[in-house]
């Protein structure tokens, strides 16, 4: 018999399992909501619009992804009529991202679903066991970039839906 306690543990692959789960469920759960086409850079993207229009380097810099991987991101929005990228008024070479309102209609419905996620978790473990799932989310946060866009976009005034 195999004793367990030497088995190294698989936290990233479980991690990795979960977050294919929660992205699933978003998924369906915005499909229920009239959303077919969630992609994975719309949660954050969308989320931080909807606090104001943003450059695309802006954008970028937010979400911690490259300039054109931003460009990627506000293309996709508007091309489903999410969001709008215009030319800066003042500076000609910077382009801005502006939710439209069925963009703004589609940030809402994403933070419905995550809040209904969020309350289904909950019902399944304990306050304390979610309390320390948490304290470990946050200390796989490798960066300080990451932890800071965790704590904006979970800070509690800020999310309409709390």
């Amino acid at each position: 018999m195999t004793d367990l306690s030497s088995t190294p543990y698989r936290f990233g692959d479980l991690l990795a399992l979960a977050r294919q789960s929660w992205i699933r469920q978003m998924s369906a759960g915005l499909a229920a909501a009239g959303y077919a086409d969630y992609r994975r850079s719309d949660a954050g993207a969308v989320r931080l619009l909807q606090r104001g229009p943003r450059s695309i380097g802006q954008l970028g810099e937010a979400l911690g992804i490259t300039r054109q991987a931003a460009r990627k991101v506000a293309a996709g929005l508007e091309q489903r009529g999410l969001a709008t990228v215009r030319r800066d008024e003042r500076d000609g070479r910077q382009f801005n991202i502006a939710l439209t309102a069925s963009g703004d209609g589609y940030a809402e419905a994403i933070r419905a679903v995550i809040n209904n996620l969020n309350r289904g978790l909950t019902g399944k473990v304990t306050p304390d066991q979610l309390a320390a799932a948490d304290a470990v989310l946050r200390a796989v946060l490798a960066d300080e970039h990451t932890r800071a866009l965790a704590a904006y976009l979970s800070r509690p005034g800020q999310n309409p839906a709390t």
